[in-house]
């Protein structure tokens, strides 16, 4: 397994221990000049819930996927919180701040990968 995609699982693995939903994975690697591989985006219905998940993506990230961020921005307001982990870009949105800037939808090449939520 490629070292992206085991860090994108340990990713999704993380916001999902925290209930976060509407994980979207959108596939930049194709896509020249792009700043990274993947972008995953989520959303949690609380600042507190985004910022739960961004602790749970941290430690996934490091247990199961064997990385650390290189920087996290976000944290305080927890409106959207992004982690760059260099190959991957994970967004953590509350839901009107994720409806307010789309970015799943700004590259029109880009997979997009839609992951079922957990009840």
């Amino acid at each position: 397994m490629e070292v992206t995609d085991k860090l994108t699982n340990a990713i999704i693995e993380g916001i999902q221990e925290k209930k976060g939903y509407d994980i979207t994975v959108v596939d930049l690697a194709t896509i020249e000049g792009t700043i990274c591989n993947k972008f995953i985006i989520c959303q949690g219905n609380s600042p507190s819930q985004v910022e739960a998940i961004a602790d749970s993506i941290e430690e996934f990230a490091r247990v199961k996927g064997g990385e650390k961020p290189v920087n996290i921005v976000g944290l305080g307001l927890s409106q959207w919180v992004a982690m760059d982990y260099v190959d991957v870009i994970v967004h953590i949105f509350l839901p009107d701040t994720r409806e307010y800037y789309n970015i799943e939808n700004l590259w029109e090449d880009a997979g997009v990968i839609n992951i079922p939520n957990l009840d």
